[in-house]
């Protein structure tokens, strides 16, 4: 997650505590106890079910040891051009071709912020089954700042994916197939997504149905934050594209389903979900918190620590194995797979392809 996120939820603070307090008195009984509306949830659960119940924090943690290996055999870091980096796309696209998918590891020339250009690769693979003209995005940022490993910034989220990939399988019953997409140079300004945006033709970019996107989930101070795609609270520049509340209605669903109440946190462009809400893609995730402090009432609501940030290693030496909250983690594997499987099997409201075709 780039630092700009660290400076927008300062200044945000409180209306991410507002978005808290809200759904928290909403709770009949308290967190966990209400029923999410039944029109944030699919029909049919089964698939989004299996995926939640054949995958885990325990699961995906094996994935982080990977990738931590990897930053200790690369100079402690994996940072986008950096041997660590291209270790980590290996890792990834092994798993995945093993397990029957068809992996694409393009190599991305950027621009970057602060120097030369940068040379890294993203890592896609697809479905074989599902409509293609409504494709379900799932994307996550491989690589590290170089200060660090980054195992919760963000090997957690790619491990993440990377899990629920291996469980979904390359030829799973979906209706609308399923992209996963593992993104460099995050860190370095979004440049491996821009670039993988930038290079979709028009029909390509309207064949993506909504992008779910993954950064940082088991921050060690952990809030459990879903992206605001309806601009509740009015702080958006400008409007998510159409479906992004959809997507932030099932994720708060299925958090509350689970015991989690779940606050917001603005589309604002701070992650690899920037460049598709910029081509008019609906998008969502969630993530655990970085830099700010949590407060004394979203500790009260979550745990943890009031006055201390959600992850103190936040792009530092120690954003290690040691960094991670394994019940942080293991929560958000599950949301993050029962929302891949129930919108491959329903998009909900997620405006169909006739609708992307006018815009």
């Amino acid at each position: 997650m780039r630092v700009v996120d660290a400076i927008g939820w300062r200044r945000r603070a409180g209306v991410v505590l507002a978005g808290v307090v809200l759904l928290a008195s909403g709770c009949s009984g308290g967190p966990g106890r209400s029923a999410p509306p039944s029109s944030d949830l699919p029909t049919d659960t089964r698939l989004a079910d299996r995926l939640s119940a054949t995958t885990s924090g325990d699961a995906a943690f094996v994935h982080l040891q990977a990738l931590q290996a990897v930053a200790d055999g690369n100079g402690g870091q994996r940072a986008a051009g950096s041997p660590g980096y291209e270790a980590s796309v290996e890792y990834v696209a092994g798993a995945l071709r093993a397990a029957g998918f068809r992996v694409e590891t393009p190599v991305v020339t950027v621009e970057s912020e602060d120097g030369p250009p940068i040379t890294t690769r993203n890592v896609v693979a697809q479905t074989t089954t599902g409509r293609t003209d409504e494709v379900v995005l799932v994307g996550a940022h491989l690589d590290s700042v170089p200060e660090g490993p980054g195992i919760n910034d963000n090997a957690s989220g790619s491990a993440a994916h990377l899990d629920v990939a291996l469980a979904l399988g390359s030829a799973p019953p979906v209706q609308n197939a399923v992209r996963f997409v593992w993104f460099g140079a995050e860190e370095d300004g979004l440049l491996g997504s821009q670039a993988y945006v930038d290079g979709l033709a028009e029909e390509e970019r309207r064949d993506i149905a909504l992008m779910l996107n993954t950064d940082m989930i088991a921050s060690p101070n952990a809030a459990y934050l879903t992206y605001d795609g309806d601009d509740a609270d009015g702080t958006a520049d400008e409007p998510a594209p159409p479906g992004s509340d959809v997507i932030e209605r099932r994720l708060k669903a299925r958090l509350a389903a689970i015991g989690v109440p779940a606050g917001d946190v603005d589309l604002s462009g701070g992650s690899d979900y920037g460049p598709f809400v910029e081509a008019g893609i609906p998008a969502g995730g969630v993530n655990t918190g970085d830099a700010p402090l949590k407060t004394p009432e979203q500790a009260a609501l979550w745990g943890g620590e009031p006055g201390v940030p959600y992850d103190r290693c936040y792009h530092q030496a120690c954003d290690t194995l040691a960094n991670i909250d394994r019940l942080a983690f293991d929560r958000m594997v599950d949301t993050i797979a029962f929302a891949v499987g129930s919108f491959a099997v329903d998009l909900g409201g997620i405006p169909p392809r006739a609708a992307r075709d006018q815009r």
